[in-house]
């Protein structure tokens, strides 16, 4: 079995097959995925594709490209609205500072919030770092030295060695995407290599960043399985240990999330 801890289900990509696209993955040996917030002003939708299928859970947060706009929603909130059975993460929040929607002070303020919000409910926290590497492990680490631990991964991850090392140290995941499967990603292959086995994430970003050999297509939680089959490859492993590891890792930490009956894996 694997899961797909982060797709985006309530995308108008899939608005008009999303019961195939959940029995895709479920036929591919994707047991569990989890549909992240990209508004907190807009989590009703993504609360009932949840509420819609059993091994379909949430988050709740703001995209940091919506910083602004949602400027001002409290830690309290966040949390409130997090007490839903089918939540199991808060996010995703961070820094972008690659497409410039939003003003890095708002970014950063609304990182804060989460944060507070993930350790408050123990809720891992799905971060979102762009071209934002030194910051993102300045405002982690200061949180973590002025107001104590969160659990959380780095989604998507796509930054240098330093922030994925210093994370991890921190006792943060990392999660890798499709992008790994990409020629010319030697750099992020390395670090995929390298991080620590029981830290490592799959996901696929849906519906960006499919992976080969679906790459320019739309992104599903079902292609997770070639993310998985990549990662297998760059750590010298088999496909079963890699399914077997993050999964283990992602109910280690998604305490929320209940494992689903045994699903028999695809060959990707």
């Amino acid at each position: 079995m694997l899961v797909d801890h982060h797709c985006h289900l309530d995308f108008p990509d899939f608005a008009s097959d999303l019961d195939g696209v959940v029995a895709r993955a479920k036929a591919a040996g994707v047991g569990t995925m989890v549909t992240i917030s990209t508004h907190i002003r807009k989590f009703d939708r993504i609360r009932a594709i949840a509420e819609r299928y059993d091994d379909v859970y949430c988050s709740v947060g703001t995209h940091p490209h919506n910083a602004d706009e949602e400027r001002g929603i409290p830690a309290s909130e966040i949390v409130r609205l997090s007490q839903h059975p089918k939540v199991v993460a808060i996010g995703e929040a961070g820094l972008d500072y690659y497409y410039k929607n939003a003003s890095p002070e708002a970014q950063a303020e609304g990182f804060r919030i989460h944060i507070a919000a993930a350790r408050e409910t123990g809720l891992p926290l799905e971060i979102h770092t762009r071209e934002a590497d030194a910051d993102t492990v300045a405002l982690i680490e200061d949180e973590y030295k002025t107001n104590g631990p969160f659990p959380g991964v780095l989604h998507c991850y796509t930054g240098g060695p330093e922030l994925a090392r210093r994370a991890v140290e921190l006792g943060l995941y990392v999660s890798f995407t499709g992008v790994i499967s990409f020629k010319k990603t030697e750099a992020l292959q390395e670090i995929a290599r390298n991080v620590p086995a029981d830290r490592v994430l799959v996901e696929t970003d849906a519906p960006f960043l499919a992976p080969v050999p679906y790459r320019g297509k739309t992104n599903e939680p079902a292609y997770v399985v070639h993310t998985a089959a990549a990662l297998a490859a760059i750590r010298g492993v088999s496909a079963e240990e890699i399914a077997k590891t993050t999964t283990d890792n992602f109910f280690r930490l998604y305490t929320k999330a209940r494992r689903p009956a045994v699903t028999e894996r695809a060959a990707p």
